[in-house]
């Protein structure tokens, strides 16, 4: 793994799964009402997947479902950082 945030978002925009190739093409190019979403964007010590800034809106495509304690802590933990 890289050693930041910011190179490792940047290896993943650059090695995208299936998933996100294929949300990519309908938020490429503002095609969702002129809202820009970036890809892989470092929010609050996390990579979200997609990001409209304007919305305050987080996209996150690929993942298992949280299904142990510990792991729906950790994704309780992120949701709460990405918001404030």
């Amino acid at each position: 793994m890289p050693g930041n945030l910011a190179s490792f978002a940047r290896a993943l925009r650059n090695n995208p799964t299936s998933a996100e190739k294929k949300l990519w093409q309908g938020l490429r190019r503002k095609q969702t009402s002129g809202f820009r979403f970036p890809r892989q964007v470092v929010l609050a010590g996390f990579i979200a997947d997609f990001v409209c800034l304007e919305t305050r809106l987080v996209i996150e495509v690929d993942g298992a479902t949280p299904s142990t304690a510990a792991e729906l802590a950790r994704y309780a933990a992120r949701s709460r950082a990405i918001a404030e």
